[in-house]
């Protein structure tokens, strides 16, 4: 293996980690202010809920800003392809997230309206996590590209069977992962209501997440024989297993964890499947963009690595410094 080769690799994985622990950080943000018209019984319940996320939520998109800023970087010519293509959808994400920022705002300066902004916080928010799924279901299932490495289809070749059981088991893991940050951040009747709504959804991500391993498994010629997505569904089956028992128990400190084992799992399931593609062509395998034919040169592949030898540490460095100095349950007086 030449030294290109092997920086092709360690980007898709750089990107791949970054893309990772954004699904796991802001999934659960994503997915508290999905629940806010469900778990919040009341505006002090409501408040609390929002309090939860308030001093992380914009921090958490920063490895969704990094992970793009890298694939633009490592490899233009499939960001070139994707953020073109993909046009429509990825305005319909970010038209969901700013109306998720916004309406964190409105509710508590425009109180004459916080329920229309409630509405739309959860709205924005369940809609931006199920268009994420959707979109990494299209990358690794594969889009039509013509031989200008150009996406090739419409808005609707975008929604296909396939692309939306990603999107139906994303959401799933989502909706779970702010289940069980509400369980971990409240107390009470509140911390009640997050139980009971992590049990349903429980049983409802074994549901998605047995379709979409089984999706995979048929779609996709070699998985059977692939480690990395035996040991991923294997992860998904201990998250899941280990959050029933820890809601039996009681435990509100575990599912989190639990939680976002099985949900890496589900992200690794796809890494296993797309490697080493990054945009599979469904119309011809060989116009896929892959992380040989779409990157960019040696050099500036080396000069990242060393920024990233740099940056990667003080991003992480920075989200525990901001989760060990909010952590511990939201207070009525905790505002946001």
């Amino acid at each position: 293996m030449d030294n290109l080769q092997a920086l092709q690799i360690l980007w898709f994985v750089l990107i791949f980690g970054l893309l990772l622990g954004y699904a796991l950080l802001d999934g659960f943000d994503l997915g508290v202010a999905s629940l806010l018209p469900f778990l919040g019984r009341k505006k002090e319940d409501k408040d609390l809920l929002v309090a939860s996320i308030g001093p992380v939520w914009d921090g958490n998109e920063v490895w969704l800003v990094t992970g793009g800023g890298a694939l633009f970087a490592a490899f233009p010519h499939a960001y070139a392809t994707a953020f073109s293509g993909f046009y429509l959808a990825m305005m319909l994400v970010l038209l969901a997230l700013i109306f998720r920022a916004v309406s964190m705002e409105f509710r508590a300066h425009d109180p004459a309206r916080a329920g229309l902004w409630e509405k739309t916080l959860a709205g924005g928010s369940a809609l931006a996590a199920l268009l994420f799924g959707v979109a990494l279901g299209n990358v690794v299932y594969g889009v039509p590209i013509s031989g200008r490495m150009e996406y090739d289809g419409s808005f609707f070749t975008l929604l296909r069977p396939v692309p939306l059981v990603f999107g139906a088991a994303g959401l799933a893991a989502v909706l779970l992962q702010g289940a069980s940050w509400a369980v971990r951040k409240t107390e009470g009747a509140l911390q009640e209501r997050a139980f009971r709504a992590a049990k349903i959804l429980l049983g409802i991500n074994a549901a998605t997440a047995a379709v979409y391993f089984s999706v995979m498994a048929g779609a996709f010629d070699g998985l059977s024989g692939n480690m990395l997505f035996h040991a991923a569904w294997l992860m998904t089956l201990a998250g899941l297993a280990g959050l029933f028992f820890s809601l039996r128990k009681k435990n509100d400190r575990a599912p989190f964890w639990e939680s976002s084992f099985a949900f890496a799992g589900l992200f690794l399931a796809a890494g296993a499947a797309q490697f080493p593609n990054l945009i599979r062509a469904s119309n011809n395998p060989n116009l896929s963009l892959t992380i040989y034919n779409s990157s960019t040169g040696l050099y500036t592949l080396q000069v990242m690595a060393v920024i990233a030898l740099v940056g990667l540490p003080i991003v992480i460095g920075y989200t525990i410094f901001v989760y060990r100095l909010f952590k511990g349950k939201v207070r009525s007086d905790d505002h946001y």
